[in-house]
């Protein structure tokens, strides 16, 4: 099933702060939607960095970051002043928003099959359509590959 070129799912999510964020709050807006498994895991800390690090270049392409996982707001405090991440970070503990995106199924884990977070990254126009989809991420270099879809598709 492809997604793009289909409307983001209706969702309303808590964030690091325990505001609500919807799909209306992105209106206007490029979004970055990176899905990761678990706050404070090695690859998840290198992704959330290289976010935070690319973070000013996706501002001046009007892109907003979150990141998306199952982790409690407490984790996410936590992790978001341990990394000084500089953007919200949702909690799916009902993988509500997750589980229409594909980004929540059985994968392979250490060799054995394991249902969980599948790394995804879904970048999202100020309509709030979803623009390119990358299923099954791998950590290294994918902000800075965001970053080159988004100039991209801001081209055109």
């Amino acid at each position: 099933m492809t997604l793009i070129g289909k409307p983001l799912p209706a969702f309303a999510l808590q964030d690091d702060q325990g505001a609500t964020v919807t799909n209306a709050d992105l209106k206007g807006f490029w979004t970055v939607l990176y899905a990761y498994p678990k706050d404070s895991t090695p690859g998840c800390t290198t992704e959330a960095c290289d976010f935070r690090d690319r973070n000013t270049a996706l501002k001046k392409l009007g892109a907003k970051v979150y990141g998306l996982s199952r982790d409690a707001m407490k984790s996410h405090q936590n992790f978001i002043a341990k990394q000084n991440l500089n953007f919200p970070l949702l909690s799916d503990p009902d993988t509500a928003l997750l589980k229409p995106l594909g980004a929540f199924g059985t994968k392979i884990m250490y060799g054995k099959e394991v249902l969980g977070i599948i790394r995804s990254t879904f970048l999202v126009d100020p309509e709030g359509v979803i623009r390119q989809v990358w299923p099954k991420v791998k950590v290294k270099d994918h902000a800075e590959e965001v970053l080159a879809a988004l100039k991209e598709l801001k081209s055109k």
